[in-house]
């Protein structure tokens, strides 16, 4: 089984399922969706059942799945689910295109499916089917997009559930020092993160290359561009994986933008674009072998970098990690191959592409996605012109600034003319949502920081 293109009931894929049931190889289906946090939720479906039954008449979730936060509680504010609409069902859709194995459980494959509602309309705050929306756009141009992300994580030698206890303080990082590159480094972890990329790649998930990073136990695995929607459902896949291997080794890793007050965990998102046959859009015979399109395309990137910051930086820790030294973006700004900027435009020929260092690893990478695709389309669609390409440090330069918090960035989304033309009101007015419960939540926390200054000194 594979995620190929374009799956229908009758496709290889499928084929491949039946037999592998009726061998007794797979007994379990996992149908599922990504919501709006960017975590895997769904059911643990009987083979047998999903082929006899959910295969052509799908199955069902309950709409809060699109509408609650981090810990699941049902919070106020979203048209689609609510007390007063009696949190009622969503039919979840497979999409046989995306069958693939899980080999780190036993006899077990998955299936991403498309949320609809009980008339056949698309359940459009879905992440999948913002993504979907905006590579229809591309479509309507002949293009297709091509994404790969480089997630970073620590990984800790404590168990999830003695983290959970301890408070998450005091864990023990798996590396002592910075293994940035080090052979050495992620060697001492070869047996979780070798165990990890057989895995990804056993459920067709090609794994470019692991490094380690800067923090204390940070790794970085790089996956194989590829299809923007079925890249964001590996990047989703991997996510969850990666954690639940872990905890089968007997530690943990996290995938949040900020830990500690060291370097934090990024997500760089490289993105091109392909024509109807299959050239690089891109690429083309201006004195630096680009072409105009990505001149408008990488100007609208810029343009609208405040408007989508929502997308690519979702949370209030997202926001710790923009510090100036830090290798994590803090200007609104890009260069060639120069990692201080927000974007950095690297490769040549086929291989040139956009990456944009702004996500955390705690990005939705649905949302990621569709921002940076609405945003460049944004400024084809407006022939926007190209600013200079920064040279040099932009820590210390005088381009704009990323916006700082989550306050900041829900408040340009949700007044973004752009983002709502491009996303849709009941998108954008969903998601500002998302960033206005969280906030609440925030606020209304006391940290650690507050009793440390205050409990005696004040």
């Amino acid at each position: 089984m594979s995620a190929s293109a374009g799956g229908s009931p009758h496709s290889e894929a499928l084929v491949q399922l039946e037999s592998a049931v009726r061998d007794g190889a797979v007994d379990t289906v996992l149908v599922v969706i990504t919501d709006m946090q960017g975590r895997l939720q769904g059911k643990r479906v009987d083979a047998r059942f999903f082929l006899d039954d959910v295969v052509e008449h799908a199955t069902e979730g309950c709409s809060y799945l699109m509408a609650v936060d981090v810990d699941m509680r049902t919070v106020d504010g979203y048209a689609i689910s609510s007390w007063e609409t009696g949190y009622g069902d969503f039919v979840m859709r497979p999409d046989l295109s995306s069958l693939r194995p899980v080999p780190w459980h036993d006899k077990t494959v998955l299936c991403h499916a498309d949320l609809e509602w009980e008339d056949g309309s698309a359940v459009a705050q879905s992440p999948r089917r913002i993504l979907q929306r905006q590579r229809a756009r591309l479509s309507e141009r002949g293009w297709t997009g091509l994404a790969g992300t480089e997630l970073e994580f620590i990984v800790f030698e404590d168990t999830y559930e003695d983290a959970w206890r301890r408070g998450f303080r005091d864990l023990t990082p798996a590396n002592s020092y910075n293994v940035d590159y080090s052979i050495l480094g992620t060697s001492r972890l070869e047996p979780l993160l070798g165990r990890i990329r057989r895995a990804m790649r056993a459920a067709a998930m090609p794994v470019e290359s692991v490094k380690g990073e800067c923090n204390l136990g940070q790794h970085e695995i790089a996956f194989r561009y590829g299809e923007l929607v079925a890249k964001a459902d590996e990047h989703a896949l991997f996510k969850t994986g990666a954690k639940e291997i872990a905890a089968q080794q007997g530690c943990s890793l996290t995938f949040m933008a900020k830990f500690n007050e060291r370097e934090g965990n990024s997500c760089h998102v490289h993105l091109s674009v392909r024509d109807a046959d299959d050239r690089p859009v891109f690429a083309g015979d201006r004195d630096d072998g680009t072409s105009q399109v990505l001149g408008w395309w990488l100007a609208g990137m810029l343009a609208t970098l405040p408007d989508f910051t929502l997308l690519l930086a979702p949370n209030v820790n997202s926001y710790k990690r923009f510090a100036a030294g830090s290798f994590a973006p803090t200007a609104i700004a890009w260069g060639r191959d120069n990692r201080t900027c927000a974007f950095r435009v690297v490769g040549h020929g086929p291989s040139l592409r956009v990456e944009c260092r702004v996500p955390g690893g705690d990005v939705n990478p649905y949302l990621a996605l569709a921002a940076l695709v609405a945003g460049g389309l944004h400024g084809v669609e407006n022939r926007l012109e190209l600013e200079p390409q920064l040279a040099g440090n932009a820590y210390t330069s005088d381009a704009p600034r990323i916006p700082g918090t989550l306050k900041e960035a829900m408040e340009r989304f949700a007044s973004s003319a752009v983002a709502r033309t491009a996303l849709g009101d009941d998108v954008v007015d969903h998601y500002a949502n998302m960033a206005r419960v969280e906030l609440d939540a925030f606020d209304a926390a006391v940290t650690d920081w507050e009793r440390y200054r205050c409990f005696e000194r004040l």
